[in-house]
């Protein structure tokens, strides 16, 4: 008896679920695209099994349906597909980041016989499209489902085996609360980085010194802030009431900070960097979340002609993947600092033995 899974949506999250099914037995993995020759590329790549551009042949006797496209879309797409004669029991399941809507938009549809179980697996990467799947991308993350009242226990027990093939920790929440978390790990951390970088943007305008100098840590806390605009425009305006909440607490920290400024109380800034370190220093350091860790190494480099060339190819003789490289500090008689970022943690922790063996001072 062979599994039919359809995925609508093949690029990062979608081609990355595609890849964790594909050539498992009994299993089709079946893309949909928009144009011709992506779907040639679907394949070509080896992420499907088959691609199609009708929708109707994508979720003809699917067994399960992922829709991987943006927010903004989802519910557009389910609606589609409560129309089409779906194969009795079929399974259809979102990656969406936010929840509470598509969860209300599948409870008002006639979707007799099928089940319909939010999801969002909380992993990602600083590259997009199918080119960046891969089925080690969901490894060792949660991977939240959330199913409305009334979803057959079967049906939410056959998606969470399905999804164990991923390698994720499968986590099983309310629309309502995952929005409200991931609203304050994820959305209103974007909107601040955003906020922030627009605030010195101004700044810059009547003086330059702010960018010249605003390089190095600035740019590492803010660059959530280069997140896509559309995916954005749709995850906030979709999770509207939630961030809405959790500015006006957000408000009511800085004007805590604002009071403890005026009133120079010493004494309450250092409690209130305390509380913040000790809940941070908590935080799980090695599980993949909403936000894409950066795993960087810093290394101390001598002004000597070809040492970067010599560097970077030391690491590639080697297959280690090094994302982006980038000299920090480099002036005469003074030895340079160089930042090697990787987009695997394995590849930086590779990197970091071979480099401290062929005595290079290395930093974490």
């Amino acid at each position: 008896m062979t599994t039919k899974i359809a995925i609508f949506g093949v690029g990062l999250i979608g081609g990355s679920l595609a890849l964790c099914f594909k050539g498992k037995e009994g299993v089709t993995v079946v893309g949909h695209a928009h144009r011709k020759e992506s779907a040639i590329k679907y394949v070509n790549r080896g992420v499907v099994d088959q691609a199609t551009l009708s929708l109707e042949e994508a979720a003809l006797d699917a067994d399960f349906i992922f829709l991987c496209v943006p927010v903004g879309m989802l519910e557009e797409y389910l609606r589609q597909l409560s129309r089409l004669p779906l194969k009795p029991g079929c399974i259809i399941t979102d990656v969406g980041s936010t929840k509470a809507s598509i969860a209300a938009c599948a409870l008002t549809l006639d979707l007799p016989g099928v089940h319909f179980i939010g999801g969002h697996p909380m992993a990602g990467s600083e590259r997009s499209g199918v080119e960046a799947a891969s089925s080690l991308l969901f490894e060792n993350a949660y991977y939240v489902l959330t199913p409305p009242p009334g979803v057959p226990e079967a049906a939410y027990q056959a998606l969470e085996a399905l999804l164990r093939q991923t390698r994720a920790q499968i986590v099983r929440l309310d629309p309502e609360r995952h929005d409200e978390i991931v609203g304050a790990i994820s959305h209103l951390p974007h909107i601040i980085a955003v906020a922030l970088v627009n605030q010195i943007h101004a700044y810059d305008t009547s003086d330059s010194l702010y960018s010249t100098l605003a390089a190095g840590g600035f740019r590492d806390i803010t660059r959530i802030a280069s997140s896509d605009p559309i995916i954005w425009r749709d995850i906030l305006l979709n999770n509207r009431s939630v961030m809405l909440r959790l500015l006006k607490d957000w408000n009511d920290e800085v004007s805590s900070f604002i009071h403890l400024l005026e009133s120079g109380d010493g004494a309450g800034i250092e409690s209130a960097f305390h509380e913040a370190n000790q809940f941070r220093s908590q935080l799980p350091e090695r599980r993949k979340g909403m936000i894409t860790p950066l795993f960087d190494l810093h290394i101390d480099v001598p002004d000597h002609p070809g040492i970067i060339g010599r560097i970077a190819m030391e690491l590639g003789d080697q297959g280690i993947n090094l994302s982006n490289l980038q000299i920090i500090e480099s002036r005469e008689d003074v030895p340079g600092i160089m930042r090697l970022s990787f987009r695997q943690e394995d590849d930086m922790e590779r990197a970091k033995v071979l480099l401290q063996q062929k005595d290079y001072t290395v930093y974490v």
